[in-house]
């Protein structure tokens, strides 16, 4: 496929994260235009998460070698950016400045990346093995990965102008917090009232609602509804996107305004795709005017250097 280099295109974002945090997943759509409903990603990249913005801009980290993969929705076209350091690159976020905060999976790390030049800006060293970093949401204050292993978050505090600081503290998970055999904390994100966190355990499918201050959690009252296999999140004022990985399904939830209750409200599944488009174990979720964009892992597909990747598009209110 092409590899030209992809230039940032100019457009306003609507956030979903505390107040005054800085722009990452969501923004404000352009006129209606076909962008394509599949994008191709470069045979072998193993794709895991994504970022979104400024415009119609998006990078993706690859889980086999941390490459990160800048692309156009408009056009599909797109090119590595920033040669990885041989370890995975999953959860992403980008900031005003259009870092990339990068979860670093079984490295332990974490880093951050200009995607202007594709240099590495900084590396924490999270934690040492056995520990899977795996997502990660921006605050007005403080980056917060997530470790599927331990039963703890990590934050990296963030300066007025948004400037990474020099360290990451480890934040116990307490309260209801029930730690999975399996891997357990993965998504994150904001509540709508945005003074905590919400984090989801892709084990036991429940959702807790996390005081950043303490770490403590309690579980978020969804009426029933399990969230197993639960995986990247999105919030988009009170709704909640949640990816149910290797379920091929995107649980749609309407949250309270302090996220301590939710419901169900429909589920988006591969009937809702436009023709061409098509779901194979998606990880996570960005969104793009009225549409959702995913990565497709393909977990279940034995990993090659021609295997090929792409992203799916959907249309938000898929399903209505």
């Amino acid at each position: 496929m092409r590899r030209t280099t992809v230039s940032l295109a100019v457009a306003a974002l609507a956030v979903t994260l505390l107040p005054g945090a800085s722009p990452t997943t969501a923004a404000v759509g352009p006129p209606d235009r076909p962008f394509p409903a599949r994008i191709e990603l470069p045979d072998g990249f193993q794709p895991e998460g994504i970022a979104l913005g400024p415009g119609p801009t998006a990078w993706f980290g690859s889980r086999a070698d941390g490459d990160i993969y800048e692309v156009s929705l408009r056009t599909g076209e797109g090119s590595v950016i920033s040669e990885g350091p041989g370890t995975p690159s999953l959860g992403m976020k980008s900031d005003r400045d259009v870092r990339l905060y990068i979860a670093g999976g079984t490295s332990g790390t974490a880093r951050i990346v200009d995607t202007g030049t594709g240099t590495v800006e900084r590396t924490y060293q999270l934690a040492a093995a056995p520990s899977f970093v795996n997502d990660v949401v921006l605050t007005k204050g403080a980056a917060w990965f997530t470790d599927s292993n331990r039963p703890q978050l990590y934050r990296v505090d963030r300066g007025p102008d948004g400037e990474p600081g020099a360290t990451a503290t480890a934040v116990p998970l307490t309260g209801e917090w029930v730690q999975s055999a399996g891997l357990s904390a993965n998504g994150i994100s904001t509540t709508p009232t945005g003074d905590a966190l919400l984090v989801v355990n892709t084990t036991s499918g429940l959702l807790y609602r996390v005081d950043p201050a303490t770490g403590e959690a309690t579980e978020v009252d969804l009426g029933g509804a399990s969230l197993t296999r639960g995986d990247g999140m999105l919030r988009h004022g009170r709704t909640l996107y949640v990816v149910r990985n290797s379920l091929n399904e995107i649980a749609v939830l309407r949250l309270s305004r302090t996220g301590l209750s939710g419901r169900l409200v429909r589920t988006i599944v591969q009937e809702d795709l436009p023709p061409g488009a098509s779901f194979d174990v998606p990880t996570t979720v960005a969104r793009f005017g009225a549409h959702l964009y995913l990565p497709n892992a393909r977990f279940t597909t034995p990993a090659t250097p021609t295997t090929d990747y792409w992203v799916t598009k959907v249309r938000a209110r898929a399903g209505d």
